[in-house]
């Protein structure tokens, strides 16, 4: 299957570019930078500039770019972040269109954030549709609408929403392992926030499954089995690396005043439920946060 991928030189989408040529499909991936590789092609959304040799004998979309959330939300962030998802989005729509394009598939990332950043025992489904209202439950929820889009020209349309990927080689864990790693590990804020996340293994596993199951179809929440605890993730960790947990919460103030408005994903967490991408057959790797941790450390 010939396969276009947004976002192919990120964290995720390094893993996926490999993971697809080993299941024999043929990638392509859109580039901020001009490239001599035959299989990258450029394109800049704020000129709305793409190769269109990137569309020629297209199957699949996999749209996974999108600016780092794990920055300081200032007023000009908050419109990248927007952009570098939405409007290349429409562009990548907009070229399909022009060049009479009919997808088998497209596929896109989004934010298990999409239902709210808040603190509650509630179990969210697929279907629970937006709690409490924010700046990257909007993000999430125009995100979707731009892959919804594709339904025009696109067999299926499929939405990840995705919690924190866990991978040595980058994201949130590195941070998270070098503070246990000074022995000053500790939960944040009340410490009860839910952490909901996945291996980068099983995410990438779910994108495949996804290009070649035709049944998997809507919106899935991309989350392992175990959700946990802020205070109690942080002390597996220690554990797992054989470190000290500092039993004082880092104060949620603190957080605010080095990160302002984005300190609310770290401070905030609810739980979410994977069991419709289990009813599709899908099976995770690592359900179990110290089986993840044993391939991590």
């Amino acid at each position: 299957m010939n396969i276009l991928i947004t976002g192919g030189t990120g964290l995720v989408g390094k893993a996926l570019v490999k993971k697809l040529e080993a299941h024999q499909h043929s990638v392509r991936i859109l580039s901020r930078s001009k490239s001599n590789e035959k299989n990258e092609f450029y394109w800049n959304v704020a000129k709305k500039e793409i190769d269109e040799k990137a569309f020629e004998n297209l199957d699949c979309i996999i749209h996974l770019a999108g600016a780092n959330i794990s920055e300081r939300w200032t007023a000009d962030y908050k419109k990248e972040m927007h952009s570098s998802r939405i409007d290349s989005a429409n562009l990548l729509f907009d070229y399909c269109r022009k060049k009479k394009i009919h997808l088998k598939s497209f596929i896109s990332a989004s934010g298990i954030n999409y239902y709210g950043t808040f603190t509650s025992d509630q179990i969210l489904t697929e279907n629970s549709g937006i709690v409490k209202t924010d700046f990257l439950t909007k993000l999430c929820e125009d995100w979707e609408k731009a892959a919804d889009q594709f339904s025009e020209i696109s067999d299926r349309v499929v939405c990840l929403r995705t919690a924190m990927v866990l991978s040595k080689e980058g994201g949130a864990f590195p941070m998270l392992k070098k503070t246990v790693d000074l022995n000053v590990g500790s939960a944040v804020g009340s410490g009860k926030q839910w952490m909901n996340w996945i291996h980068i293994d099983d995410l990438v596993n779910m994108y495949v499954t996804a290009v070649e199951n035709s049944a998997i179809n809507g919106k899935y929440n991309a989350v392992a089995d175990e959700t946990i605890t802020n205070i109690d993730f942080m002390k597996k960790l220690a554990k797992a690396s054989d470190k000290f947990f500092l039993p004082l919460n880092v104060p949620s103030f603190v957080l605010k005043t080095v990160f302002g408005e984005m300190s609310s994903i770290i401070l905030e967490g609810s739980r979410a439920d994977n069991k419709k991408i289990k009813s599709h057959g899908f099976d995770f790797k690592y359900s179990h946060l110290d089986d993840a941790f044993k391939t991590l450390i």
